[in-house]
């Protein structure tokens, strides 16, 4: 280091950012259309972090590895901004967008026809088809603003005022009840069967939420909504084109990656971010910002460390939560699943293994630490969606089940699990075995080191739970990308708005650090964010 605290003989960048998933992919994008030079490091060999795809069943057969259908992606106005269909992204539909699997073989199936999934939700009470009718006329009412509003820097300025607008104060008070109230009792105010309830509180295990907790309401109906506006689609070819996209996207604005390079450091002087070291001793310097899209803990602690960071804020993160650990599995098959119901076959997402009782008590025994006996799956039927998948007449199935949160788990457990989980496959579609010819397990452990940033397996940054969320996200603050380090940016899922492939994290992380270098207002940006960190952890 030299006297101003800068590395000294470093590769130098405008901007450093930690980490290559999409959020960071994001991020180094609009910094470079900025015209800022970017490098962005990578500890793993391949960019794209959990929106990845390859071979991992049988030859031929084309698997998600993590993530895979994209409604917040689709929708996203930081992804459509990038233009991504430029660099070769484009988008299929399954013929219906979910269908939640009740034990006794009944269906709710969501099209992307409002009529029909208006008659699917009719058959559980006949009223209820007006009912989706009328609840999705209310989002539309407030979709596109309350999409600014979540994919926006908190708070949310011009959003919230998109949204006032619409609703006017009575409206807004009713829409600010609805992102607390859990997706039980929304179902019950919503719909009069079963079919609508089940539909809502589905989407919201999507999450690591119960559908009796505060705010799984809103997740339910913010998926469910999305599916019947535009869909849950997938890119044609695999997750992966949505990371080659944006890869491609950053080479073409001079951005650079770097792979196997596993930061271990936050350099900082006189409590501003400098650059960053990374394993074995190489340094990089920042001349504006490093930005860090990997989960807050991990900067925090083990990046910057707990000497250069506020006592109070170090102690608030031994509160941070994680969500629930992740056992996906995925299957190359020689059919199609053979589905009891036909109903369900069209389906690109399938709810499988609880009715809403059900689901409860499977949330219940995960908040006890238990490892449930009856698992739900959320289950992906890729090739009904994307025929690239896997040859002609064939499937390439996923399906992933939330577990308590551990760190390890032994190999026998998650063998157990994946039997059980087969065991729900085969009673709702009897000869389903019969019809592997491959299978990939990945367990919470695999997940990580596929991914470093899925701790766990927990996949979604941290808990969705409402006291870890806006200016409570990661911890209570800001709810903004700033940190109390000076030119250094959180720009994960752990940040505001959460998990999901959105981009917003990384989008708002590079908001704030080209604000923070603006000539004239930056030095004042600085003052006042290093002001309300002071009140905030003092």
């Amino acid at each position: 280091m030299n006297s101003t605290g800068a590395p000294t003989g470093a590769e130098s960048a405008d901007a450093v950012v930690v980490g290559a998933g999409h959020n960071g992919l994001v991020a180094a994008n609009l910094l470079a259309d900025a015209g800022w030079d970017v490098l962005v490091l990578e500890a793993t060999g391949a960019p794209g972090g959990a929106v990845r795809s390859a071979e991992v069943t049988a030859p031929g057969y084309l698997s998600d590895l993590y993530s895979s259908f994209y409604p917040l992606g689709y929708a996203s106005p930081v992804l459509a901004a990038l233009d991504l269909d430029r660099y070769g992204l484009t988008w299929t539909h399954a013929p219906d967008v979910l269908a939640h699997l009740l034990p006794d073989g009944r269906a709710a199936v969501l099209n992307r026809d409002p009529d029909a999934t208006a008659a699917s939700l009719a058959e559980f009470a006949p009223a209820d088809g007006e009912h989706w009718h009328h609840a999705y006329a209310e989002w539309c009412r407030v979709a596109g603003p309350l999409l600014s509003a979540v994919t926006s820097p908190f708070p949310p300025v011009r959003g919230g005022v998109g949204l006032l607008r619409r609703l006017r104060v009575g409206g807004a008070l009713r829409l600010a009840r609805r992102l607390l109230v859990p997706a039980r009792r929304l179902g019950d105010e919503l719909f009069d069967g079963e079919g609508g309830p089940l539909l809502l509180a589905g989407c919201a295990l999507h999450t690591d939420l119960s559908p009796e907790e505060a705010g799984s309401g809103v997740y339910g109906w913010l998926l469910a909504m999305l599916g019947q506006q535009v869909g849950w689609p997938v890119p044609v070819g695999g997750a992966q084109r949505i990371t080659d996209a944006l890869v491609a996207r950053l080479a073409e604005r001079g951005g650079r990656i770097r792979y196997g390079a596993r930061v271990e450091r936050v350099l900082t002087a006189r409590g501003r971010a400098m650059g960053v070291r990374t394993v074995g001793g190489a340094a990089w310097r920042a001349r504006r910002a490093v930005l860090a899209d990997i989960p807050a803990p991990a900067l925090y602690l083990d990046l910057v460390g707990p000497a250069a960071l506020p006592p109070r804020l170090v102690e608030d993160l031994a509160h941070f939560r994680w969500d629930g650990s992740t056992l996906k599995v995925d299957w190359a098959l020689s059919g199609p699943v053979p589905w009891t119901n036909p109903a369900v076959a069209g389906a690109g997402t399938v709810h499988v293994g609880a009715d809403l009782d059900g689901l409860t008590t499977y949330a219940a025994g995960l908040a006890r630490g238990e490892v449930p006996e009856h698992p739900f799956l959320l289950v992906g039927q890729m090739t009904v969606a994307d025929p690239s998948h896997s040859p002609a007449g064939t499937e390439s199935l996923w399906s992933y089940t939330h577990l308590p949160f551990r760190r390890t788990w032994r190999a026998e457990e998650v063998g157990a699990h994946v039997e059980r989980m087969e065991e729900v496959l085969e009673a709702a579609a009897p000869g389903f075995r019969d019809r592997i010819v491959g299978r990939h397990v990945a367990g919470p452990a695999d997940l990580e080191r596929g991914d470093p940033s899925l701790v766990g397996g927990a996949i979604g940054g941290g808990t969705a739970a409402a006291y870890q969320q806006l200016f409570l996200r990661p911890i209570p603050g800001l709810g903004r990308a700033d940190t109390p380090v000076d030119r250094l940016y959180l720009a994960s899922s752990s940040a505001h708005p959460g998990g999901g492939v959105h981009g917003a994290p990384g989008a708002n992380a590079a908001r704030a650090a080209l604000a923070r270098a603006r000539p004239v207002t930056g030095p004042l940006y600085a003052r006042t964010i290093a002001a309300a960190h002071d009140a905030i952890y003092r």
